[in-house]
């Protein structure tokens, strides 16, 4: 087996419906299997998905047992040379996955690769490639250092963003969202950590690999990732967010300097709260901007994932929302909708 792929579900079966389908035509003459993981959603996701897509092996948990344990509970059954965590609102051209293994296959460093995503504006997304929140670059974001100067090494360690996004580039972390594993990495560093219930997974896994004696590598492949579909951005996820830095911070950098590493965490309460206020109270200004926005709409009977992705691309503006209209399924998606006629 080449190649595993596991994507764990939330009340999202529309977008993981056209995630399925974009890797169905992705994985072309590779040997794959792919698993489902479902986290208890109350859309009725299993029993929509499963009559569609036969061949993929679903998982019914009867509960949500957050992140890292449905993707170890995949990674488990998994027996692919190549294990890809794969996020349900993400799309994939039909040469994507070919390109990523084809990598791997001549990079026998590589414990981890990861690609240039795109949200439903098209617009690169820059967890795509960030550095170890170590206290420095943690310090730098949460203070705001890095909105001053994103683009130089001592500020913009976080986010990488001094690192050229259409290059391939070895970096420190890489978004679970689109995430492919090296069998043997997995088994030299471990799995996902599950005291990480929801995000900060990542970061914790790439740290790991680098520690077992491998690189993390970022590759300008694109994909879309429609960023949050998935994982609401509310409250909750914000307390979820913060919590996870804690438990990084806690686990990697015990013997900081115990004044620093309090600062770091009043620092990370102090944002999680503002950063909640913030979106409350952005609501209505962020209505007035998507009512705005130049609207964009992709017809699958006319062109393909590929090719609407390189479009994307290329054309990226934050004030244009593409959608992709599925005539067969009669269901328009993009980033903050999924219609249905």
């Amino acid at each position: 087996m080449k190649l595993s792929i596991v994507i764990v579900n939330y009340n999202v079966k529309y977008y993981l419906e056209q995630c399925l389908d974009s890797v169905f035509k992705s994985i072309q003459d590779i040997d794959t299997e792919i698993f489902v993981v479902d986290n208890h959603s109350s859309d009725q996701s299993l029993e929509y998905l499963i009559p569609k897509f036969p061949g993929v092996h679903f998982i019914d948990n009867q509960e949500n047992i957050g992140f890292s344990r449905a993707n170890n509970q995949a990674i488990e059954l998994s027996q692919g040379e190549y294990v890809l965590l794969l996020n349900p609102d993400t799309v994939l051209g039909e040469n994507t996955l070919t390109k990523v293994c084809c990598f791997m296959d001549a990079n026998s460093q590589a414990g981890a690769v990861g690609v240039k995503m795109l949200d439903g504006f098209g617009c690169f997304l820059p967890e795509s490639k960030r550095g170890f929140p170590s206290p420095w670059n943690s310090f730098a974001r949460l203070s705001g250092l890095i909105r001053l100067f994103p683009h130089t090494k001592l500020f913009g360690g976080y986010h990488l963003r001094y690192l050229d996004e259409n290059k391939t580039h070895k970096v420190d972390v890489l978004a679970g969202a689109f995430m492919m594993l090296r069998r043997e990495t997995i088994e030299k560093s471990g799995s996902l950590d599950n005291s990480f219930f929801m995000y900060g997974e990542d970061i914790d896994l790439s740290y790991r690999i680098n520690q077992a004696g491998y690189y993390n590598f970022y590759i300008p492949e694109p994909i879309i990732h429609y960023k949050g579909e998935s994982t609401k951005k509310n409250i909750r996820y914000v307390k979820h967010f913060y919590e996870a830095m804690l438990i990084f911070f806690k686990k990697h950098y015990p013997h900081s300097n115990r004044l620093f590493k309090w600062t770091i965490q009043i620092a990370i309460v102090m944002t999680g709260f503002l950063s909640a206020i913030q979106k409350i109270v952005a609501l209505p200004e962020s209505r007035e901007k998507r009512r705005r926005q130049k609207e964009v709409v992709f017809n699958l009977q006319e062109i393909s994932y590929g090719q609407l992705i390189d479009k994307m691309n290329k054309n990226s503006g934050k004030n244009t929302l593409y959608k992709i209209y599925h005539p067969d399924k009669k269901i328009t998606v993009s980033a903050n909708e999924v219609l249905t006629d």
